[in-house]
């Protein structure tokens, strides 16, 4: 059977409810997660503006990332969800979100996901900081 995956790249809000009810199952006894949350401070900088810029094939990237890691884990469902565009301090960048029947098979998956995801998805991040410099960070 294939496990179900939900793979969004948007720059719509997180709906976190969205993906825990996705990945909820009356076998699976393990929800691991991951939330990035957009903090005020970077580098010991606080920070002003933040803006991801997402590659069009970005949406692909991640669903592909997610499909590989549903076939080599024991996971019963598996979302993620990667914002582009402006965001404020405080929101969801980046969501991340494994049922399994155990906690090791969860936290394993998700974890792997979250480093494909950051080490893979054609994202860039923009930081404005308060004291008007700037910089580009390489990858979300």
């Amino acid at each position: 059977m294939t496990t179900p995956v939900l793979a969004i790249v948007s720059d719509a809000a997180i709906n976190r409810t969205q993906l825990l009810d996705f990945v909820g199952n009356s076998s699976a006894g393990a929800i691991a997660s991951f939330f990035g949350i957009v903090r005020d401070v970077d580098g010991g900088k606080s920070v002003d503006e933040l803006n991801y810029e997402a590659h069009p094939g970005a949406q692909k990237v991640v669903a592909n990332i997610a499909a590989d890691i549903a076939t080599k884990f024991d996971v019963a469902a598996i979302a993620v969800a990667h914002r582009f565009g402006n965001l404020v301090v405080g929101e969801d960048a980046f969501v991340a979100v494994v049922s399994a029947m155990h906690r090791r098979a969860a936290l394993d998956a998700c974890n792997e996901l979250v480093e494909r995801v950051k080490a893979e998805i054609p994202i860039w991040k923009h930081q404005v900081f308060t004291d008007g410099t700037d910089e580009w960070v390489n990858s979300a």
